[in-house]
């Protein structure tokens, strides 16, 4: 925490619950299998730290934020590297009460979600589109060729010590006539503050 950080609802919303680390093994992965050839699911483990940083100054904007790292294992392969990880930002832009998650993942995809809410929210949307140049997904081109993904929504909900989300990554895929919607969930419980 910086000298000028000030550490409250009205700055961060409903971010300030998720600083600290936590993780969750409720997780499923409704995907694409390749190696099966067919959409499954997969149950993971997943550890997720958010630590607090603000205000971030754009012009007469301040955004306040926590900046993440995530990593998920498949149940079956817990001391293996994991199957997916993220890095980025969540952002709280409290004058314009948007909320907004920006992300990268090592597969080769960026998204910037966003949506309207309250500071004192216990459950929010975000959203992303392909082609958006607000709140959009960018990819590589092996993706954009062979499952590239169109719409990104997640749903997000706080508790007292834990939080869940539901995600929806709608994917048009080579070969496939109709879109794969990639789903995932999971509820997470906090193991550390920050």
């Amino acid at each position: 925490m910086t000298a000028q950080q000030d550490l409250t609802v009205s700055n961060f919303g409903p971010l300030l619950a998720l600083a600290g680390t936590w993780e969750g093994s409720d997780g499923v992965d409704f995907s694409y299998h390749h190696a099966e050839t067919s959409t499954g699911d997969t149950p993971y483990f997943e550890r997720v730290t958010f630590s607090t940083f603000g205000p971030v100054d754009n012009g007469t904007q301040h955004l306040y934020g926590l900046d993440y790292r995530m990593a998920a294992w498949r149940m079956t392969e817990l001391d293996q590297d994991p199957f997916h990880t993220e890095v980025g930002y969540w952002l709280y832009d409290p004058a314009a009460k948007q909320i907004m998650r920006c992300f990268m993942i090592p597969r080769g995809a960026v998204v910037i979600a966003g949506g309207t809410c309250e500071p004192d929210a216990a459950s929010f949307e975000i959203s992303a589109e392909l082609g958006s140049t607000n709140y959009g997904i960018l990819e590589n081109l092996y993706l954009a060729e062979n499952a590239s993904t169109e719409r990104y929504t997640a749903s997000i909900t706080i508790g007292d010590g834990e939080w869940s989300y539901e995600e929806d990554s709608v994917l048009r895929m080579k070969g496939r006539d109709d879109l794969l919607h990639h789903t995932d969930r999971n509820t997470l419980k906090k193991v550390a503050d920050a």
